[in-house]
Order: C-alpha cells, then sequence, then structure tokens
C-alpha cells in the first residue's frame, strides 16, 4: 500500500475515532448543567485526538512527506493512547458504559496499524527512479572503432558491409 493510498484511509478514519466514543458517552446529569470534571477532562482529551486527527487529515490533502505524516500519526496515537488510559482509569467514576471503552480501543488499534505501515513507508530506503525517455534515447552509440571488417560483404552481425 502507498503512503497516500494509507494517509487517505487513516483521514477517513479518524473522525470514527473520537466520535464513535462520544456518541455512546452520555455523562451523568449535573444539576447546574455543567458536567463533572472527569468528563470535561475526557472531552479536552478527545479534543486533543480530534486536533491531531485534523492535522493528518490537512497533511494528506497536501500529500505531506512520509516522515511528516509518520510524526503526525505518532501524535495522534498517544493522544488516544492517553484517552484511553484516562478512560480506563476513570469509567466507574464518570459512569462511562464498557462500549465506550471497547470502540475507543478499536479506533486506536487501526490508529496503530496506519501508524505502523506510514512509518515503515517513511523508513525504507526512497525507490530508484525508473529511467525517463530521454535517458533510454540519450544513451551512449556504440563505439565505431570496434567495429572489424573482412569477413565478408553478407556479414553484418559483426560489422557493416560497407566498411572495408
Amino acid at each position: 500500500m502507498n503512503l497516500r493510498r494509507a494517509l487517505l484511509i487513516a483521514a477517513c478514519l479518524l473522525p470514527c475515532a473520537t466520535g464513535t466514543a462520544m456518541a455512546q458517552f452520555q455523562p451523568p446529569a449535573q444539576p447546574q448543567g455543567e458536567p463533572p470534571p472527569c468528563v470535561k477532562e475526557f472531552l479536552s482529551l478527545r479534543d486533543v485526538a480530534s486536533q491531531k486527527a485534523a492535522a493528518i487529515r490537512a497533511a494528506s490533502a497536501r500529500k505531506a512527506s512520509a516522515n511528516e505524516a509518520c510524526a503526525l500519526f505518532n501524535a495522534f496515537s498517544a493522544a488516544e493512547a492517553k484517552m484511553i488510559k484516562y478512560a480506563e482509569d476513570n469509567a466507574v467514576w464518570c459512569g462511562m458504559p464498557p462500549q465506550v471503552l471497547v470502540n475507543i480501543k478499536k479506533e486506536h488499534a487501526k490508529t496503530t496499524e496506519i501508524r505502523t505501515r506510514v512509518c515503515q513507508a517513511a523508513a525504507a530506503p526512497p525507490r530508484p527512479a525508473a529511467p525517463s525517455l530521454s535517458d533510454a534515447l540519450g544513451s551512449p552509440i556504440p563505439d565505431a572503432n570496434n567495429i572489424k571488417s573482412g569477413r565478408g560483404t553478407y556479414d553484418t552481425l559483426t560489422g557493416t558491409p560497407l566498411v572495408k
């Protein structure tokens, strides 16, 4: 899979990573209408991950280098890992359903897989460019001094019949 295809797939999958978890997460009701601090913290972690995902989408749109894409995926993966760690530590206290954590982990596994592919593409040596048409047509002409003559008029495999 080439880097552009991996970036395109990643850009399509990234909204799922943050949106799926929050669609299932119903924070406990507060009398003042404010979410509890644990929910605020989770939402801030989700926003950071969303910003990292947006940076990957922007890099994909402008066809960023493999090294830059690898760095962006590492940052996004770390943001997702923080979100998972927070959700694991505070799921009971915040009232998060277990399915939220399962979905976040599934999306993080996809992110990790794509990150691995992108970073392998970045670490691989650049492929040599194939010769262009001008390179093929501009190849050196065989030296005319190497042609041996004297075998016969019709012997054109070793030289030209016109040279004596």
